[in-house]
């Protein structure tokens, strides 16, 4: 059968099981767009290229399928820089198509030319000129089989106009086996000796902590990252990009760590023997100051790609694997050894010698204790507290409600405050820190998963970078829900200005009333609520819950002056951890201050 390149593809993209698209048509890439009109595969058309990656980004962080999105050449393939960037940060599977002139025009400066194979060449697995129509099909397999296996990531097609005009005969390749992929050889089994290497070490440590990353969420692992956990009686703590794997209230969980993840976690990883690395790669806002972070610790370092393992920290025992399967190997051999685990005294009743690790729990209760998450009550006349929001809306929502985040202090509260049931139910930028993420994210989210609600807690500079993706989902159908923190400021950043630079607050002002939210959203055929008094949350919560046929956007005026703790300063150790005023050891306000019932406490 004979079609065009640009039919290929589209039949391509079929044949890879594609449901939906995020894109928008320009000159190069008309010549595709002519047959989607055929296909069952949904487009989905966004305002700005931009937001067609962070939403094909949205539908893969939920699903766990491959996002895919479709835009011309030039300016279009750049604006999508961004979110290639933020996927191939946080290993998420994107197939990005994009338009080039045709091949003969090529490095003549074209109109909307522009070298995106070179451009993308750092922030890619891998990308493709496409040269010859016949090869369209195997690199569309070689595509989506690349950014889906091994460690996640972007791919790219850059496809020159003539090419899609071009006529081939269609084929299929059966395989993989077929796919031409010189140096491509994803991890497979791990050797049975490493495993038993690190559950050595695991039975011989006094104060091990599970260290959990993205990798575990991205194989699909939470299963037997709760098994293992049990097992063992060793406690958890959950990266931003890890934060819905394991349940928030399980007795096990010690939450995020870093930069601004809670005392008790930050403090567990500081003080333990034994790091057991599952998915996580060492980020710098997790381990503060390398060389002062874990000192005693020991590290199992569990990772699919072998780049990560000794790129920050040497690890005693190094495991290239899927973090599904070496869990998997690991709970078999400790079964074998007779650890059948206690998890409120970490003891086991098996027949193994492994230590006894309750002394550890013992200290992690009391720091959980003295040291939980903190922030003032919201009274009546006074500005909203963003975490009391973020608590509400966490309430007033269901259990698999899918939590989308742009960047900045409304990330951290969120990631705080919210407690987590499920797997694959926080979406969020974490590597690149893009601003502006939330909105286009939360759109592929609820296309990924139109059953389920989907609420975006963003900030109001994050808001202004991508809130034109709304007339998407209200063009489309798609009744997202989206909650402005609204301080009037670039909150992160007046954080530090305030804290590092003698409060000289440089070019951070937003203004709490320009624009107005509400009159916008509406523009933009969503409906539009402003919240000024904590007695209203919960009600303007529920009415936006009970909407479900257009897009929601409520403008919560949060206090601009409240600040993300704890905090560990750029560049410190994670030993200089700072708390909520006056939460130290040596003052026990704070904790009089709970009880009495001043400040809230999570």
């Amino acid at each position: 059968m004979e079609i065009t390149g640009a039919q290929a593809l589209v039949k391509s993209l079929e044949m890879e099981g594609v449901e939906v698209v995020f894109g928008m048509p320009g000159g190069a890439i008309l010549p595709v767009y002519d047959p989607m009109l055929d296909t069952s595969i949904r487009h989905i058309l966004v305002r700005h290229e931009q937001g067609a990656g962070h939403a094909a980004e949205g539908y893969a962080h939920a699903t766990g399928r491959p996002g895919v999105a479709i835009v011309t050449s030039g300016p279009a393939a750049t604006n999508i820089v961004t979110a290639l960037a933020d996927a191939y940060m946080d290993s998420i599977p994107l197939v990005v198509i994009t338009g080039q002139v045709a091949r003969p025009f090529i490095g003549t400066d074209a109109f909307q030319e522009s070298d995106t194979t070179g451009i993308t060449m750092g922030v890619t697995k891998h990308n493709w000129l496409v040269t010859d129509p016949n090869e369209i099909p195997e690199i569309v397999a070689a595509a989506f089989y690349i950014a889906t296996t091994g460690r996640p990531g972007p791919v790219l097609i850059d496809l020159p106009k003539d090419v899609s005009n071009a006529m081939m005969e269609w084929h299929w390749p059966s395989s993989a086996d077929e796919l031409d992929l010189p140096g491509y050889h994803p991890a497979g089994a791990v050797d049975q000796d490493i495993i038993e290497q690190a559950v050595d070490l695991i039975c011989a440590s006094e104060r091990p902590v599970f260290y959990v990353g993205g990798g575990v969420v991205k194989s699909n692992a939470s299963d037997e990252l709760l098994e293992l956990a049990e097992m063992t009686g060793i406690p958890v703590v959950t990266t931003l990009m890890a934060r819905s794997v394991f349940p928030s209230a399980h007795s096990l969980s010690l939450g995020m760590p870093g930069m601004h993840g809670n005392y008790t976690a930050v403090t567990a990883m500081q003080k333990s023997d034994l790091l057991i690395t599952l998915g996580a790669r060492f980020d710098d806002r997790v381990t503060g100051r390398v060389d002062a972070f874990a000192p005693e610790a020991k590290v199992i370092h569990v990772d699919i790609d072998p780049a990560e393992l000794g790129k920050i920290r040497r690890p005693d025992v190094s495991i290239c694997g899927d973090c599904k399967l070496v869990a998997r190997e690991i709970i078999n051999s400790l079964e074998k050894r007779g650890i059948l685990g206690d998890t409120e005294s970490g003891n086991t009743t098996g027949t193994d010698t492994r230590r006894d690790i309750s002394a550890w729990l013992d200290d992690i209760h009391e720091w959980q204790e003295r040291y939980p998450l903190v922030y003032q009550q919201s009274k009546e006349g006074e500005l909203l507290k963003p975490q009391m929001v973020i608590e509400m809306l966490r309430e007033l929502t269901p259990d698999d409600t899918i939590l989308v985040t742009g960047v900045g202090q409304h990330q951290m509260w969120a990631s705080m405050f919210w407690q987590f049931k499920m797997p694959r139910t926080f979406i969020t930028s974490g590597g690149l820190g893009t601003m502006g993420f939330a909105v286009p994210a939360a759109i592929g989210a609820k296309v990924g998963h139109p059953e389920r609600m989907v609420w975006a807690i963003d900030g109001d500079g994050c808001f202004q970078m991508t809130a034109q993706e709304l007339v998407t989902a209200a063009a489309e159908g798609i009744p997202v829900k989206i909650a402005i923190l609204n301080n009037a400021y670039l909150g992160m950043v007046r954080q530090w200005q305030e804290l590092f630079y003698d409060e000289r607050y440089s070019e951070v002002y937003l203004s709490p009333d320009l624009p107005d939210y509400v009159k916008w959203a509406e523009a933009m055929g969503c409906v539009g609520m402003r919240v000024d008094s904590p007695n209203d949350v919960a009600p303007v919560i529920e009415k936006a819950n009970s909407i479900d046929d257009r897009p929601v956007v409520i403008d919560f005026r949060t206090d601009a002056f409240e600040k993300v703790y704890p905090m560990v300063p750029a560049g410190a150790s994670n030993d200089d951890i700072i708390l909520f005023p006056g939460q130290y050891e040596d003052s026990t306000t704070d904790v009089q201050e709970i009880n009495e019932g001043k400040v809230e406490r999570r």
